[in-house]
């Protein structure tokens, strides 16, 4: 149910074009925000957009700092202020345990970790002068378990030590940055809930939870949260269910 949570508000959410991105960007548009979709489908891109009523913004983040400065630059262009961030944009290892060559290490740092750096270096201090605004991490429960890919999940360890030092310092200036550590989530092509046995939830979860946890975030509503990483995951990290 709509209840204009983020009326007046606008945002960015990279990473937008599918699964968790996507439903972010529709949640939000739901709750009155005006959004700036961005990734690198443009099809895919521009059916969000109309979705939300919002624009759809192609941007490879590559991890350098043009561009993701181009692309801050052009939604401020579109929206005219910037007041809610979200960092959802990340690539994963195309082959589960495959060996991981120097490039793929590389990319995987540079669109995980280096684009949202920039990215936030980009936009913070613009949020600051504005007097405020809302910066929101995806993380991973991947970070905190030993299962998967250990470079991606040294990536997501990554964001989510950068969330609790970018809170520290632009919190003072009335910029506060959160995560969401999602679970197993139901993705395209990927259905089976095997990861979630024995957990509380028993079962996958969907992209629309996290996008509730992302537009609690984002509201006022968590206006004395800061620095927090929430745990969207059914369970998984902290939660072990012991059959009878």
């Amino acid at each position: 149910m709509q209840s204009n949570r983020l009326e007046g508000k606008t945002a960015l959410i990279t990473g937008a074009t599918s699964n968790i991105g996507r439903a972010i960007a529709l949640a939000f548009a739901a709750e009155g925000a005006r959004v700036v979709v961005s990734g690198r489908d443009a099809e895919r891109g521009a059916e969000v957009a109309a979705a939300t009523g919002g624009h759809f913004i192609a941007a490879d983040l590559d991890g350098s700092p043009t561009a993701s400065n181009a692309l801050a630059a052009a939604a401020t262009e579109r929206l005219g202020r910037i007041d809610i961030l979200v960092n959802s944009a990340g690539i994963y290892p195309s082959v589960a345990g495959a060996p991981v060559d120097e490039d793929t290490f590389d990319r995987m740092f540079a669109v995980n970790v280096k684009a949202p750096f920039f990215l936030v270096e980009a936009i913070a201090p613009a949020m600051i002068e504005q007097g405020g605004g809302a910066i929101i991490n995806l993380g991973s429960w991947i970070a905190r378990m030993a299962v998967g890919s250990p470079v991606y999940s040294g990536t997501k360890g990554a964001i989510e030590t950068m969330t609790r030092a970018w809170a520290a310092e632009y919190g003072p200036s009335g910029v506060r940055v959160n995560a969401v550590s999602p679970g197993v989530i139901q993705a395209p092509g990927h259905a089976s809930g095997v990861m979630m046995r024995g957990t509380p939830a028993g079962e996958l979860g969907t992209p629309d939870a996290i996008a509730h946890a992302a537009v609690y975030l984002a509201s006022d509503e968590s206006a004395f949260v800061h620095g927090t990483v929430i745990d969207v995951d059914g369970g998984r990290t902290a939660v072990a269910v012991i059959a009878a």
